[in-house]
């Protein structure tokens, strides 16, 4: 089944300077399937951003159509849950009340939403936490936080934008372990946004590159290694290396690409 679907889209901003439309994507094609993984890797500025958000219904693209579970997008979606860079934790809830924020909004009783989230939590290596409030948590901790908050609500979809960018090797490394057996073992499909290439092959199904803005996809590469539920254990393959080194030389072919039309 696919799940999510980017048909022909394009999508244009007014550029405040000029008054002029100015594209950020253009002619994208992409079919994510039920529980498969896929990276989406370019250049800053090449609209990577720009798709997560028409995958949930906060932007609609200018031309084509944006699909989840056979559904047409036309605002935001339920089945689809967002993670970010930052935390965005509230600061006056505790960690528990925040990862239950998204039942509380579907009207779940204080009961049920509770025992979700410390279920979650303890997932997340968080058990003991609960009561905390994010001031009196490390920055992994609060993004293990922010992790069990987008899985309380049972997505269908997990879009991802760079949510370990901010944090150290190490820590990035444990929760790329922790979301990898928690996606493997609910089955759920996740489109994420990484300028970290061994990140993007250590996590994915298929890895898709994009060309500099207007962003289009340049290259789709299959990631047929084992071990996509344990990344530590798939970054120890000798196949890293030259499939990192594919993605480079097409980052540098997008480049020359884009030089070539002006």
């Amino acid at each position: 089944m696919i799940e999510i679907e980017f048909r022909n889209v394009g999508k244009s901003f007014i550029d405040r300077q000029t008054s002029q439309p100015r594209s950020a994507v253009n002619n994208v094609n992409i079919s994510i399937r039920s529980g498969e993984v896929v990276s989406i890797i370019g250049p800053s500025g090449c609209g990577k951003s720009t798709l997560l958000n028409m995958g949930a219904g906060l932007y609609l693209p200018t031309v084509g159509e944006v699909y989840v579970s056979g559904e047409l997008v036309t605002k935001p979606v339920k089945k689809v849950a967002f993670m970010l860079q930052k935390d965005l934790l509230m600061p006056w809830r505790t960690i528990r009340a925040n990862v239950g924020l998204g039942l509380e909004i579907d009207g779940v009783s204080l009961k049920e939403r509770d025992q979700a989230a410390n279920a979650l939590l303890a997932k997340c290596h968080l058990k003991g936490f609960e009561g905390h409030y994010p001031y009196q948590l490390s920055g992994g901790m609060r993004q293990r936080a922010a992790l069990a908050r987008t899985l309380a609500v049972d997505p269908h979809v997990l879009l991802l934008d760079e949510p370990f960018s901010a944090l150290d090797a190490q820590t990035k490394m444990i929760l790329q372990q922790d979301l990898a057996q928690m996606l493997y073992e609910k089955q759920r499909t996740a489109l994420f946004i990484t300028h970290d290439l061994i990140e993007a092959i250590a996590l994915s199904d298929r890895l898709l590159v994009m060309s500099e803005r207007p962003g289009t996809v340049i290259e789709e590469i299959v990631v047929d290694l084992p071990h996509r539920n344990d990344p530590l254990a798939r970054r120890k393959l000798p196949e890293i290396g030259p499939l990192a080194g594919r993605l480079m030389e097409l980052l540098k072919v997008g480049k020359d690409q884009e030089a070539e039309l002006h």
